[in-house]
């Protein structure tokens, strides 16, 4: 957050504690007067956004651009490529094992949920998992899965079982976003969206808080941007670079299991 922010953010909330609401609504109403606002209630210019439904309604598909949520997830992995070695375990498919891990990885492993996957290796339920044996994994790759998760505990759980000592897990999550449904149409669909806090006591009870290390990615502009389903690349670098940890729009986790 810029330092002038700060400066106003804690003025304001020194005024909140001391200053009756009269006095505080007289102050507002002479800065509105003398035109002290920064943007004046009641002139804000939505622009583009001044609509009731997302300018792309499939998570930014349609507009063939990174979305901002895989830029902060890409981001995130990139910062911690070094842990994508081994043995690694990745959701899905191998595509994220295979750009931050390269020769590093000498085992690829790819689990799904169902059968029907050609890319797997392993079909799971990661909340009970009894067929994959303890201490397997160097690494495990879990991004965008957990808040589909209902019985999140017991997944964290076995996560730190099947990961070898000294393993690591590099998790990212839902903060700020749409809702992903599939009620009706199979078992996926969001059960959770996460906060820095919540996550830090998900994965600290488990791994214990000296082995965790949580981050978050977002600020507002990108927060409402991702919302319209907006590419990375149509906000400015500075923007999208800029993070504000009241504003998180990604929550990821970097989780050791102790040696």
């Amino acid at each position: 957050m810029p330092i002038i922010a700060k400066i106003s953010e804690k003025v304001r909330d020194v005024a909140v504690a001391l200053l009756p609401a009269s006095t505080r609504d007289w102050i507002r109403a002479q800065q509105r007067r003398l035109g002290l606002q920064a943007v004046p209630v009641g002139s804000v210019n939505f622009g583009s956004l001044d609509r009731l439904d997302p300018i792309s309604a499939i998570f930014g598909k349609d507009r063939d651009l990174l979305t901002i949520e895989r830029y902060y997830i890409e981001q995130f992995l990139g910062e911690h490529s070094a842990d994508v070695k081994g043995r690694t375990l990745e959701m899905g498919d191998p595509a994220y094992t295979i750009k931050f891990g390269g020769n590093r990885v000498t085992q690829p492993d790819v689990l799904n949920y169902v059968e029907g996957n050609p890319k797997a290796t392993i079909v799971a339920d990661l909340t009970n998992a009894p067929h994959i044996p303890d201490n397997t994994f160097d690494c495990i790759i879990i991004t965008q899965t957990l808040q589909m998760i209902f019985e999140i505990e017991k997944c964290i759980r076995e996560l730190h079982r099947i990961l070898k000592p000294g393993g690591v897990v590099l998790a990212t999550s839902h903060g700020m976003s749409r809702v992903a449904r599939r009620e009706g149409v199979d078992d996926w669909g969001e059960y959770w969206h996460f906060t820095s806090q919540s996550k830090r006591r998900l994965f600290g009870d488990v791994f214990g808080r000296e082995n965790l290390k949580v981050q978050t990615y977002g600020n507002v502009l990108s927060c409402v941007a991702n919302l319209h389903g907006l590419g990375a690349r149509e906000i400015r670098p500075d923007q999208i670079d800029y993070n504000d940890p009241n504003y998180e729009l990604i929550v990821c986790a970097r989780a050791v299991k102790r040696v």
